[in-house]
């Protein structure tokens, strides 16, 4: 690989992308909406050329991807949009790889599988997603796998990590760090899977930079599983923190979502948060070598740590 294009550069796993792949040398554009973001990202980076363009537009995808010999797809938009959008969202970026001839290498959820059956969800687990998003996820799988372009699926846990805002442990996180009360989503005595982005990142170029991990699925599992009361309790020991951490239920996320639309979706997927799911990292580790797993205290001190750096 010689020059990449990064969709959602500016987002949790894009901006870790872009890092990952600039110090391996190789030649980023970093696409996304907002200029001054990008700027603040990585306008010190010799090895990555900025791009604010709109994936709606197959135009600005087009003139990003001159050049580029992979597309990393790591762009993402409010769930309210997802029906309507996430669709051709994909198609704009299937449309622009197959032009230039580029590899698409795409960062995914775990929603497509459905509910957990128990023990660790592999990649032949039969994707049977009980829910709307989960079943948008799978269409839009299947318009990569119907179409002629060489792609991977990498499919992720949580995120949590530098500059990974829009997450349920930077909801968390933020209001440590500001020294507030806080909150945490969902049961803190359930344990749950999350991935820390840096080690996601390094997960997926590595699988891009290998011709046979194309045309086929990979799941990335982050440090084993961890409850809330663990990583409030692991935060406390790393910062201090000695304030409230309550707990935001189902129940009250519903009665938000009387009020606002995005919150009558989050609901949707709050089983996440009740029956987890665990991922198996065999056949990643059969194929490449061992996952990259930061641990959860080293993960979590760096991220609160460039939260700090960033206020």
């Amino acid at each position: 690989m010689q020059k990449a294009l990064v969709l959602g550069a500016s987002g949790g796993m894009g901006y870790s992308i872009v890092k990952e792949l600039s110090s391996r040398g190789i030649m980023v554009t970093a696409f996304a909406r907002t200029r001054e973001k990008l700027e603040k990202l990585f306008a010190d980076d010799a090895n990555i050329t900025i791009y604010t363009g709109d994936v709606f537009r197959i135009d600005d995808l087009d003139e990003a991807a001159k050049g580029v010999d992979t597309i990393f797809q790591s762009c993402n938009i409010p769930y309210v949009e997802w029906e309507e959008k996430l669709p051709i969202m994909m198609s704009n970026i299937l449309q622009t790889a197959e032009k230039h001839s580029a590899k698409l290498a795409i960062v995914d959820n775990i929603y497509a599988y459905g509910r957990s059956r128990g023990g660790k969800t592999s990649e032949t687990t039969v994707k049977n997603p009980h829910t709307k998003k989960g079943r948008i996820r799978l269409e839009v799988e299947n318009l990569v796998k119907e179409s002629k372009v060489l792609a991977l699926i990498a499919h992720f846990p949580d995120f949590y990590g530098p500059n990974a805002e829009n997450t349920i442990l930077n909801y968390t996180l933020l209001n440590i760090v500001e020294d507030k009360n806080s909150s945490f989503v969902g049961k803190q005595s359930i344990s749950r899977e999350f991935i820390y982005t840096p080690d996601g990142a390094k997960a997926i170029v590595s699988l891009s930079l290998k011709e046979k991990a194309y045309g086929q699925n990979w799941n990335i599992p982050g440090f084993g599983t961890i409850s809330g009361d663990e990583i409030v309790k692991t935060v406390r020991e790393i910062t201090g923190y000695q304030k409230g951490v309550s707990t935001v239920s189902k129940n009250m996320i519903r009665f938000l979502g009387l009020f606002n639309r995005q919150m009558r979706e989050v609901v949707e997927m709050f089983y996440l948060n009740e029956e987890p799911i665990v991922l198996n990292g065999e056949k990643y580790e059969n194929f490449i070598g061992p996952i990259p797993r930061t641990s959860y205290r080293e993960g979590l001190r760096q991220t609160i740590e460039y939260m700090k750096q960033t206020q």
